[in-house]
């Protein structure tokens, strides 16, 4: 399928894959761009041995153009990935994050690439937020070569080393402990640099995560424990499998704060809140008060324990997306029209990256035996009986 002009934004990260300047309706020629705003989070934080941040955020009109194109694409995105798996171009498990962008987008905004991320299977948005492309995004769900990693890892593994992206990790919590190994080796290289490690109220009772925290609270290491409290761990209600759901305050002795993940300025304030903490005291834990629209995975039609006139009215008091619409209609950054043009063309991008990715090869089957051993080590497979040599793997 031929691709048009815009093909080559397939391979640049959301915030390098389109120029703002046409949807600013003050001239770019001026500083107009970059003047000062400031708005107030939706709802106070809620802190946990700890004084909270302000409410008050600064932004600019390019931040906000920013942050509804990134999440709009993130949208977007989500909602291809639905098609391709009901078309069965997608196998395996599948598990969207349209509804959590704030988090996504609002913690990219507060930090930098030297900064860690790693996370759970909900992984496509933090991905893409950590400088992954669509090309790269879609190519890896479908199973291509041309995937982030290398179309072996699917939906729940995706990877960006370059951008500090540890991953998506397929077993419930166990990625809270390896985060709190990158940040160990941030404080031993004595870097100046931080470690978020997010998981779901589903894995906040995980055994696994309190002795990851104690190890991180003893030896102050820059980590940030990120729970995304969408509020539902599979089909399971919080309050059904945790007695306490508080869990900014499960940390005990580790310091807390509750943030409205719907919000993506309350999302960036708390980041650098807590970036700012943990390279002085050591670790705290964030809690984002966030919401999935689609149910836990693609198998799971997410109606069956919860009302469709909740997740509907979540979607028209709460939704990410219209906060930040408003916010730039509200102070004339742009028309409902230059908004409405933004996504159609992200649609266009979408649609483009995934027919460039249909386009890519499969894995050469000789895939299967890299990234198991260290190589030059010359590791010998032998056959049921130990005798005969079946394979030298690379």
């Amino acid at each position: 399928m031929a691709l048009t002009h815009r093909s080559s934004n397939l391979l640049k990260p959301l915030s390098a894959a389109v120029s703002y300047g046409p949807y600013l309706r003050r001239p770019l020629s001026s500083s107009s761009d970059t003047t000062p705003i400031t708005i107030e989070t939706s709802i106070p934080f809620t802190g946990h041995k700890c004084e909270p941040p302000p409410r008050t955020v600064e932004t600019t009109p390019k931040e906000l153009m920013t942050f509804f194109r990134d999440m709009a694409t993130m949208r977007r995105m989500e909602i291809a990935a639905d098609s391709l798996y009901k078309a069965k171009l997608i196998r395996g498990f599948c598990h969207l994050y349209d509804g959590q962008e704030a988090v996504a987008v609002g913690m990219e905004a507060a930090i930098t690439k030297k900064d860690c991320i790693i996370t759970a299977y909900r992984d496509h948005c933090i991905f893409l937020g950590r400088g992954g492309t669509l090309l790269e995004m879609f190519a890896e769900l479908m199973g291509r070569r041309d995937g982030c990693s290398k179309g072996k890892g699917g939906s729940m593994h995706l990877y960006k080393k370059d951008g500090g992206f540890y991953g998506g990790h397929g077993i419930v919590g166990a990625q809270v402990p390896l985060g709190c190994g990158l940040a160990f080796a941030q404080k031993y290289s004595k870097e100046e640099h931080v470690t978020f490690a997010l998981y779901g109220d589903g894995a906040a009772n995980q055994g696994q995560l309190f002795e990851a925290l104690n190890m991180a609270a003893l030896w102050d290491l820059p980590a940030i424990l990120v729970c995304e409290n969408n509020h539902y761990g599979m089909g399971t209600a919080e309050w059904r499998a945790a007695k306490s759901p508080s869990y900014y305050k499960r940390g005990d002795y580790v310091p807390g704060l509750k943030v409205d993940g719907m919000d993506a300025f309350a999302v960036k304030q708390a980041c650098k809140f807590a970036k700012e903490h943990v390279l002085k005291n050591g670790p705290i834990i964030l809690e984002m008060d966030t919401y999935r629209y689609h149910g836990h995975s693609m198998s799971d039609p997410g109606s069956t324990y919860r009302t469709r006139d909740e997740i509907s009215g979540v979607r028209q008091e709460r939704d990410p997306i219209e906060r930040i619409r408003k916010l730039i209609l509200s102070h004339e950054i742009a028309t409902e029209k230059e908004l409405k043009d933004i996504e159609k063309e992200i649609r266009k991008e979408v649609d483009d990256a995934i027919a460039k990715a249909k386009e890519s090869a499969m894995p050469d089957s000789s895939e299967l035996f890299t990234n198991v051993y260290v190589k030059g080590y010359g590791v010998e497979a032998f056959g049921a009986d130990r005798k005969e040599v079946r394979a030298v793997l690379p």
